[in-house]
This record gives C-alpha cells, structure tokens and sequence, in this order.
C-alpha cells in the first residue's frame, strides 16, 4: 500500500487483530451502532413459490454479489428486514452478506443488520473486515452457527462521519476496478476452456490430418469421417464397469486413491481398477469425466474403465467421453444418474488404434498448454482478490489516509 500515505497519528486499537487506528477513531462493538433482527422461519405450509406478496429469504442460498434473490414468498414472516440493511448469514456458511433492496421476511439463517450510528456503504466494507471474529465463534455440530450476542459484540471501527463518506467512496472506486479486472480474466478462462474443447472436439471426430480423405459416415447428423476410421455405438468400444461399494469406516490406510463421482474422495489400501482408468460419474456428479494414470479405487457412485475394459487407447476414450456429453441426460427418477445403456448407445468415431495414440499425445501436449495459461491466470484472480482484501483493511482500519484520494477522484 506505498501508493497511499498514513495518517499522522496513531493509537493502540485495543484489538489485536486491528492493531493502531488513527487517533479520533473508536472501536465499539456493533450493538452500539447498530440494530440486528434475528430471523425466524415460519411454517413450511405457509411458503409460496409463486410470485407475490412478502418476498422471503431462508438464508444465503438466495444471495448474489451484492441483492438477494428470493425463490420463496411468505406473507407471515414476523421477522423482516427494512430497506438498506446489512443482511448477514448466521449459519453455514457463517458471515455471507447481500444488502437489502426492499422488506424482505428472513428465516433463521439470516440476521438483518440497520445502520444507526454509521454509514451504511462503509459498514458494509468494515464488516468485510470484522467478520473473522464471526468464524473464530461460529459452532456447532451439523452446522455451523453463531448466535444474536455473537453478532451484537462484533468489533466495529468507527472514524468520523465525513471519513466514513470518504473511505466508503474510495472502496467503491477501487473495488469496482478490481472487480472490472476478475471478470476480464474469468471471460478470459472461460475462453480458453471453449478453446480447449474445440480442440478436443476437433480431434477426436476429424483426426490430426486435414488433408485426409474423407468418407460419408453413412449417418447423417455425423457426416463425413476420415477414411480408415469406423463409426460405431460406444457399447462395441468399451465397457462402463461398475464401482464397488466403500465405506469411509471401512477403509484401510494405504496409498491407493479413492475416486466417486466428483474426484478424489480419500485414500485406501487396495485397488480394484488397473493402470490407466477413466472414472466415469454414475451417481450424483453424473457424467463427469476424470482420467487417473494410477490404479485406484473407483465406489459404486462410478464406472470405471481400464485395460481390461476396451482394446482402445485409454487416454484418447478418455478424450472422446470428455465430448460426449454424459452429464446433460439424466435417466434416473430419483437421484440423478446416468444410465449406461444410455451411454452405450451413443455413437462415436473410431480411428485405427495408431491414430488413437497420435490423438492422445497432441491432446496431451495441446491441453497442457492451454492449462497452463488458465492456471496462471488463475493466480492473477487469487491475487486480485487478495489485493481487494487487503485495501479494504488498511482503508476501514486506518492503516491509509484516503481522504485526499477521494476528494479528488
């Protein structure tokens, strides 16, 4: 923070985490200049899912970046915020915000907090600050929650009003620049992932050669395909072998993956697929593709394939599967799953076993570049946001005078 200057004068907060402030400022606890509504959820009977009446919020699962948005409608909520309050989720996760933008009924999860004694915009940003102490008292055993007198005896810094203005005002600025960086870089990888799949794409139902003849598939949304490849059901490819069943209590120590549906889930002893496998989500996380070069242990929410699945090269099917796909067709009532014969009957190209290994190798070298751009751009957003963090404390704890800065901007 060199580009900004220190105010003259300093006091010990009192607060260790806040440590000097500017003299002239207070710390206090929120009670002091706040009110706070506990929310209470009324009967399940008495929500509406259809638009009209008293827009109602459970807790954080309906908040955006900065309003909610309600799913449910409860004209008998007794709990309500007013416009312009702070709402702050009081369970898991603890310390979420969204402001209110209208009277909204909050369930239990959710607390509504009205600035009394301070202004709204920078108690929002010192709240951003304040909040750790929020997770240092959160508890309990299936959630975590923090109750009414947790929030109430939460630290507030208070500079004077006019520096209030000001700090609020300069945190817009230079938040909603930063902010303005983060969605360049995620437009960025959001990019170079469509990037990434045309290349697959491209591969896998073209080939590497764009000189190649090409033949009528004898299907018609397929087209051509190169000569020397096949088109056949995925069922003739390869077989979807079943996960086993592995509970975290019966697992041994070892060094062994564990995968499901979503990706590695912990360790085990044993394995039960060969060396390389493709986990195929079959539950939950269906359809979702993950290649794992060692032998690992696939649960029953998977399939898995491996050399004794498929005469195919493993990494390129495990190519193919990535473009098929398996995670946009669900076949099962209950929870969502995918069906193998619906898999199986899906068509795809088949090249020669050579051309199989040529695809898989320029895919490997291919998506690792691609990767590597997104994960350093990845870490340019990690810094972004710490960098935002980290202005917002030095500016609502004192740490830079920024009054100047916002006069002129």
């Amino acid at each position: 923070m060199s580009n900004f200057k220190r105010y003259d004068k300093y006091k010990d907060s009192g607060i260790e985490w806040i440590g000097e402030i500017p003299e002239g400022w207070e710390v206090t606890k929120l009670k002091y200049i706040c009110s706070i509504t506990m929310g209470q959820s009324p009967k399940s009977e008495e929500y509406s899912r259809e638009e009209g009446g008293l827009p109602f919020l459970q807790g954080n699962a309906e908040f955006t970046e900065l309003y909610p948005h309600p799913k449910i409608y409860c004209d008998t909520a007794n709990k309500r915020s007013k416009v312009n309050d702070i709402l702050l989720s009081v369970r898991a996760p603890v310390g979420k915000m969204n402001i209110s933008n209208r009277v909204y009924g909050i369930g239990r999860g959710l607390c509504a907090i009205t600035a009394q004694k301070v202004h709204l915009k920078y108690l929002w940003y010192s709240m951003n600050v304040s909040l750790e102490e929020l997770s240092i008292n959160s508890q309990g055993s299936t959630f975590e929650a923090v109750t009414v007198a947790d929030v109430n005896n939460l630290s507030a810094i208070v500079p004077p009003a006019d520096e209030q203005i000001s700090i609020a005002n300069f945190l817009d600025q230079k938040t909603a620049e930063i902010d303005d960086l983060i969605v360049d870089k995620e437009k960025l990888i959001e990019l170079l992932q469509e990037k990434r799949q045309a290349v697959i794409t491209e591969a896998v139902t073209k080939g590497l050669n764009p000189n190649v003849k090409m033949n009528d598939s004898g299907i018609e949304w397929i087209g051509e395909i190169p000569e020397g490849w096949e088109v056949k059901k995925l069922k003739y490819v390869t077989k979807f072998a079943y996960g086993d069943s592995l509970p975290v209590d019966e697992r041994e120590a070892g060094d062994i993956d564990v995968f499901g549906s979503n990706g590695k889930i912990g360790t085990h002893a044993v394995s039960n697929t060969s060396s390389p496998v493709v986990i195929v989500g079959r539950k939950g996380s269906y359809g979702k593709v993950t290649y794992v070069e060692k032998e690992c242990f696939a649960i029953d929410t998977t399939y898995y394939i491996d050399n004794r699945c498929t005469t195919s090269n493993i990494k390129w099917l495990y190519y193919l599967l990535t473009i098929l796909e398996l995670d946009k067709n669900s076949q099962d009532t209950g929870v969502p799953g995918l069906s193998r014969e619906y898999a199986y009957n899906k068509y795809v190209f088949l090249p020669p076993i050579d051309k199989q290994i040529s695809i898989a190798n320029f895919l490997d070298r291919k998506t690792a570049e691609i990767d590597s751009l997104v994960s350093e751009i990845q870490e340019q957003i990690q810094k972004l946001r710490e960098y935002r963090q980290s202005l917002i404390f030095e500016a609502v704890t004192g740490k830079i005078d920024v009054r100047d800065y916002a006069a002129i901007s």
